[in-house]
């Protein structure tokens, strides 16, 4: 029941939605997933949104929601964001990978585990990752999006879309429905 009200709290109106919750400029829909690279259900949910992703040919929007519970996502978002500077396609790489390999990582062995994928990508992974903090910052930014926008649990997905009439975006409870609702969210 908390969830529908966490959802009913956004804005209804066009004019008032989020950036966040808009797709990207030029696609008329998107996904936005808000993730935890240590949530299990992230791990199960992430290469279903990935395939919906391909399927549509739409966006797919990650935001990083390191919950505190968990105590290596954080740092695992920070090597992705790393990842990222090389180019967005090697960063989603990456945090599919530790989708895939959620119950080997732990705290100790997470560095190892972004070194071998750094040599298998023939990429060099400096020793500290984020000296200035700057790549910290974007993943604290991103979870600091998430709270303004009432996030209480990963996953949390939306299709979203550009229209200006009615709702211009949904929250995904049910995977098992997310084909059905984003044919929904094309037709209206």
């Amino acid at each position: 029941m908390l969830l529908c009200l966490v959802v009913f709290s956004l804005p209804v109106f066009a004019q008032d939605v989020p950036e966040a919750l808009r797709p990207p400029k030029g696609a008329p829909i998107a996904l936005v997933v808000f993730e935890d690279l240590q949530c299990p259900q992230c791990g199960r949910t992430a290469p279903l949104l990935v395939q919906a992703s391909r399927t549509y040919k739409i966006p797919l929007v990650q935001h990083d929601f390191p919950l505190p519970m968990h105590n290596w996502s954080f740092d695992a978002a920070v090597v992705a964001r790393y990842f990222d500077t090389h180019s967005k396609e090697i960063g989603n790489a990456f945090r599919d990978s530790v989708f895939a390999h959620q119950m080997e990582i732990n705290p100790q062995n997470l560095r190892g585990f972004a070194d071998k994928f750094a040599s298998d990508h023939k990429i060099g992974l400096p020793f500290v990752v984020d000296p200035a903090g700057k790549l910290a910052g974007l993943v604290r930014a991103d979870k600091e999006l998430g709270v303004s926008l009432h996030i209480e649990h990963t996953p949390t997905i939306w299709i979203v879309s550009n229209k200006r009439n009615g709702k211009p975006y949904v929250e995904v409870t049910d995977t098992k429905e997310l084909y059905v609702m984003i044919d929904a969210m094309k037709k209206e």
